[in-house]
């Protein structure tokens, strides 16, 4: 729900029961208060378990008996993983109500009651319940059924794609270290070609002993053509001269050997993986009608997907545009008005995905490079390049936005509409 702040305060009533709980790997702390701030008891520990979960809602219940409450709000911090557990747990009581808070307000909120920075596990709790009594909180947005599933596969995804990144950048030290001439001789390791030669001969002194026609031989267990003598004696005659490292080459060999076999082992998961992220993506509604905008793939939709869920549940693109910390923000005072900037403040997986999507679709969307050439060219309020593309990003969300929603195709027309509109307006100013 998009609540505003007025109303995120009318739900919490005298009748509510307002807890706080500081999350931890082991074992959560909680703290109970009213509407007003007025604590109820002494904190609990709980452990991060079944039992201990148990033990929380008996103190709930007890607790609102105890002080004649009707419902509970329970506010936490949604920070690294050890909250999702306790939120599973809560979701499915009706008697309950979750909401998050922002770990920077609860960072900057914690002299307010005894002027001291000082942390523990009962202040935080503390804090967090206060927040919630002031409306500040969020209510989460879990992902479910094939949303879920969409959002572990690209959590996935992006981990092995830093494994494979890690791998490469390994691969290509080791190559710097014995062979660094390789890569004047094959642009890219990764070829068919090359791949062969570091599997079969990666060393100057194996393709030393050898003759053109035999490291020919060697090219074609990866490469069938393309790849011929010319490129053979070009590699020979660099390992003639290589000034790579000629000591511990046993040892080095087995290293390759094994970066190779994990590098190779990673590119099969990736590969495998994104074929079951299609599948998903099939089942997705409006994720078909996404895709049909020029410059935008399945993984880009997958991963907008995966960070927002279902668009259906959204009233407004500026939500999302929130969700990704692209909303605008100014520091101003008195006469003087400070820069506008993004906010920052959403996820940044979003934000960095929706960004790198906009230079692909600058260079192949003839309706998003018209739009960039007038943002940055037109005669009031000239955008820079880099803002340009951060006025396409938010352009790209409200897009999906469309496509998901109303599970329509891309229509470019309609998006040139904003370029048409302001063009005519400015032929009736100067009229």
């Amino acid at each position: 729900m998009n609540y505003t702040q007025n109303k995120k305060i009318m739900q919490v009533k005298e009748t509510t029961l307002v807890v706080g709980v500081d999350i931890a790997k082991h074992t959560h702390v909680a703290r109970a208060q009213n509407y007003r701030g007025i604590q109820y008891g002494i904190p609990i520990s709980f452990a991060n378990t079944d039992g201990g979960f148990k033990q929380f809602i008996d103190w709930l219940n007890a607790m609102k008996e105890q002080y004649n409450k009707t419902n509970v709000m329970v506010g936490m911090e949604p920070t690294g993983h050890y909250w999702l557990a306790l939120e599973q747990y809560l979701r499915g009581l009706d008697s309950v109500k979750l909401v998050l808070v922002n770990p920077a307000h609860v960072k900057k909120s914690k002299t307010l009651d005894d002027n001291s920075p000082t942390k523990n596990d009962k202040k935080d709790a503390r804090v967090i319940a206060q927040l919630v009594k002031d409306g500040r909180y969020s209510e989460p947005h879990m992902p479910e059924g094939i949303y879920a599933e969409m959002r572990s596969a690209m959590t996935h995804r992006e981990k092995l794609t830093r494994d494979k990144i890690s791998l490469n950048n390994k691969i290509q030290q080791w190559l710097d270290k014995y062979f660094p001439e390789f890569t004047e001789v094959f642009a890219n390791w990764e070829g068919k070609a090359a791949l062969a030669v570091l599997k079969e001969v990666p060393l100057p002194s194996q393709i030393k002993q050898l003759s053109p026609e035999k490291i020919v031989e060697v090219f074609k267990k990866g490469a069938k053509r393309a790849v011929g003598i010319k490129r053979a004696k070009h590699l020979k005659k660099k390992a003639l001269n290589s000034i790579g490292i000629k000591d511990g080459l046993k040892m080095a060999s087995i290293e390759l050997k094994n970066l190779l076999q994990q590098y190779e082992l990673i590119t099969a998961q990736l590969e495998s993986l994104e074929e079951d992220i299609e599948k998903i993506l099939k089942e997705i509604p409006g994720a078909k009608e996404m895709q049909s905008i020029k410059g935008v793939g399945a993984m880009t939709v997958a991963g907008f997907i995966a960070e927002v869920g279902d668009v259906r549940d959204y009233d407004h693109p500026r939500q999302i545009q929130k969700l990704a910390g692209l909303n605008l923000m100014e520091n101003s005072s008195g006469k003087h008005k400070g820069q506008t900037r993004i906010s920052k403040r959403g996820r940044p997986r979003l934000r960095s995905l929706l960004y790198r999507v906009a230079f692909p679709l600058v260079a192949k969307n003839e309706e998003f490079k018209q739009l960039h050439h007038y943002y940055t060219n037109r005669h009031d309020n000239a955008l820079k390049k880099k803002q340009s593309l951060i006025a396409l990003t938010c352009k790209l969300i409200r897009v999906l936005f469309a496509l998901g929603k109303k599970q329509v195709k891309y229509d470019g027309e309609k998006l040139m509409k904003d370029i048409k509109r302001n063009q005519d307006l400015n032929i009736q100013e100067a009229a």
